[in-house]
Parts: structure tokens; sequence; C-alpha cells
């Protein structure tokens, strides 16, 4: 029997909603906008904690615009950080091999901010993970362009598909790189009550 959602996940995003589905918790998803506008001056710390809060506040109008069962709702933000530089999507096949270019055989961080909304009440987190690549050259990234995977992800990489090739080490979580830290997720989990492990069948 299928289980009732215990969460909403404002992103469509489908590494989130997997990882989420890892750890066995049941979710109906939104496709919510929002304004991904940096504010002048904001550092990328703040900027990722600031939208992944207004992703949940997001998804809490949705749910409430159309008279959906009462749940908390989740929002997530992921960006790439070289130095104090926050490198988005790229716009483009140069754009892409120059931000790349610039992560190469460097440390960069990866900040990943999750906040949960129920009712008046919203909680967020922030997850930083050191990546550090290994040597990359333009031919590389030409080819890795052609795959199609760079261009929907904040620094023009995935970790979790192609991309894993770049990557000479980690120190963090490497769940928030893919886009949702399942231990700072898990801490917020546990304040709103919402159950892990529900769709694990007995055995």
């Amino acid at each position: 029997m299928e289980r009732s959602p215990e969460l909403y996940l404002a992103s469509t995003s489908p590494r989130r909603s997997e990882l989420l589905a890892q750890i066995g918790v049941q979710i109906s998803i939104f496709s919510v906008d929002t304004d991904e506008s940096p504010i002048v001056g904001e550092i990328p710390s703040a900027y990722v904690l600031r939208l992944a809060e207004a992703k949940a506040q997001a998804g809490w109008e949705y749910m409430v615009a159309n008279r959906l069962p009462e749940l908390p709702v989740l929002g997530a933000d992921t960006t790439v950080v070289l130095g104090d530089r926050a490198l988005g999507k790229p716009v483009n096949q140069e754009d892409c091999i120059q931000s790349l270019m610039s992560l190469s055989g460097r440390t960069h961080q990866v900040l990943t901010a999750v906040a949960i909304k129920k009712a008046n009440v919203v909680v967020s987190e922030l997850s930083v993970t050191n990546v550090t690549f290994k040597e990359l050259t333009p031919d590389l990234l030409e080819q890795y362009w052609l795959t199609g995977e760079p261009q929907d992800k904040a620094g023009g990489y995935g970790i979790q598909g192609f991309g894993a090739v770049f990557v000479d080490k980690i120190e963090g979580s490497y769940s928030g790189v893919v886009g949702l830290p399942i231990e700072k997720t898990v801490l917020l989990l546990n304040q709103f009550n919402v159950g892990m492990w529900q769709n694990i069948s007995n055995r």
C-alpha cells in the first residue's frame, strides 16, 4: 500500500528527490518560482540560505493556495564558490569551460542550504564542502559540455555524473555537493517529526 507523503519538496531536482527517497522519506513535489538574483554585497552563504528559505516559503504558499494537507515544506539551494566568487549555472559552452578551468587544480567550496517551513516556523542549515579538482584541459571540458550534463548545474558540473572524473578529493558532505546534505537534512526532519525509512518493505 502506498504511504501518504510526510513532506513537501519545493524543488523539481531529481537529485534531491532521490536523496530523500534514499533515506525513505515520503514526499510530494512542488514546482515553485523564486527570484534567484543575488543582493548587492550578499555573501554566498547568506545567498544560499536566503534562497532555501524563500523556496520553502513559496512551497508553503502553494500548499495553502491549493488547500493541500498541511505538511512541512523543504527548500534547498546550492552554489559553487571559488574564493569569494559564486559560480552559477553556465549560460553557454564558453562560460562553462571558463568556470571549470578556473577550478582546475584548485580547491573550491560547494555550499548547500536546506530549510524546512511549517506554519510560522522556518529552520535552516548550511553545508560547506571542500572539493579539489585535478588539472583539467579545455579539450576535456569541450567533450564534457557535449554530454549535456553541465548545463543546469551550479558551477557547471555534476559530481554524481560524468563530472566525477574531475574530482581529486572532497572534504565534507558528498550528498551536499549532489544537492542535499543528508546529515543536515536529517537534523531538520527530526525537528519536524518527519519519518524516515518509510518506503522500506518489511521482510
